[in-house]
């Protein structure tokens, strides 16, 4: 039983590197008696691109196992409404349209989550950089990219902003033509978030939501200990810069690694809004935070940051706390990190 909890992790690790090789069978989920009156039930399934898997503690195997289903179903339903990959979403509509009333709720949520997280680090988390990843997109391919000229990369960024995005209670519009929405960089966190709060209205505290890097934790482990999360170096298999230990909170990790468009990760999804290209200094940013949508964006916000400016943001925030990985491997900390523990506000 324990192999194939190591198993699991393992698929999720490769499927974090782009690596597919996945049976169905070895996600399905799995029921471990790990205590007098205490079970361990383990679910995986793959979503958002990546495999979110989910450990939920509990007296009741049934009520577990249960709880996660609910959860993946919260997971599906908030995808659904928020993927920019999604023809049929409230946000593709937006999009496409350049409108959207009566728009869901939590789209709504998320963009003015956005929006606060875009005047926090003084406008470079940026959610209308959706031109600038179209632009990539169309000219990567197997041979490599096709670099965009600096007169091409004004034009698409002459309809990027925030100032021409207006959140009004039952509208969202655009005011520049062309315009177009990603929240690629936050409402995974949004999501892992919601599927923790499925887990603790069915009376589930202690669990683990892991959704490629994106993770928020509950109470604690079978053995009354805290979760334990190690901080892997993408540029160097194997290490591990730290291990986080986490009762109540969230941690998320934004890197190069994740998806780029030409072989050296010169170009990759996350985007300096001020440039239109794709910092080239840092290999990856852990951010731990008391949710997954503050770690999600501020892990993202703080890759495009100048280092010193972005250690200060992350003193300036309660319970926040980050850890940079340099290109060289230099690692950079915020005044808490590490071994931090995040509790409830």
């Amino acid at each position: 039983m324990e192999d194939r909890g190591r198993i699991i992790d393992t698929v999720a690790a490769l499927r974090e590197l782009g690596l597919t090789p996945v049976e169905e069978s070895l996600v399905a989920p799995e029921s471990v008696k790990v205590g007098w009156r205490k079970y361990r039930v383990t679910a995986a399934r793959p979503s958002m691109g990546t495999l979110v898997t989910i450990t939920a503690l509990s007296p009741s195997p049934g009520r577990a196992e249960e709880a996660a289903g609910r959860a993946f179903e919260e997971i599906e339903r908030l995808v659904s409404i928020l993927s920019r990959h999604d023809t049929s979403s409230p946000l593709s509509y937006l999009n496409q349209e350049g409108l959207i009333e009566g728009f869901p709720p939590e789209l709504g949520h998320v963009v003015e989550r956005a929006l606060h997280y875009n005047r926090l680090s003084e406008g470079t988390f940026d959610i209308t950089i959706k031109p600038l990843l179209d632009l990539f997109e169309a000219g990567s391919g197997d041979a490599g990219i096709v670099e965009p000229s600096d007169e091409e990369l004004k034009r698409v960024l002459d309809r990027t902003g925030v100032d021409a995005l207006s959140l009004e209670t039952h509208t969202l519009r655009f005011h520049r033509e062309g315009m177009g929405l990603t929240l690629d960089g936050i409402a995974k966190g949004f999501i892992v978030d919601m599927a923790a709060e499925v887990l603790k209205r069915h009376r589930i505290r202690n669990f683990l939501i892991n959704a490629g890097g994106d993770i928020r934790t509950g109470g604690k482990r079978e053995d009354g200990k805290p979760w334990t999360i190690a901080v892997q170096d993408p540029a160097r298999a194997g290490e591990y810069p730290d291990i986080l230990t986490l009762t109540e909170g969230a941690v998320a990790t934004s890197g190069s690694y994740e998806i780029y468009f030409d072989p050296e990760m010169k170009y990759h999804h996350i985007i300096d809004a001020g440039s239109g290209r794709s910092p080239s200094m840092k290999s990856s940013v852990s951010v731990i935070a008391p949710t997954a949508l503050a770690a999600d964006a501020l892990a993202t916000a703080l890759f495009i940051m100048e280092g010193e400016k972005g250690l200060t943001l992350m003193d300036s925030l309660p319970r926040c706390d980050s850890l940079i990985i340099d290109r060289d491997g230099a690692m950079s900390e915020s005044t808490g990190w590490p071994g931090k523990r995040v509790d409830e506000p």
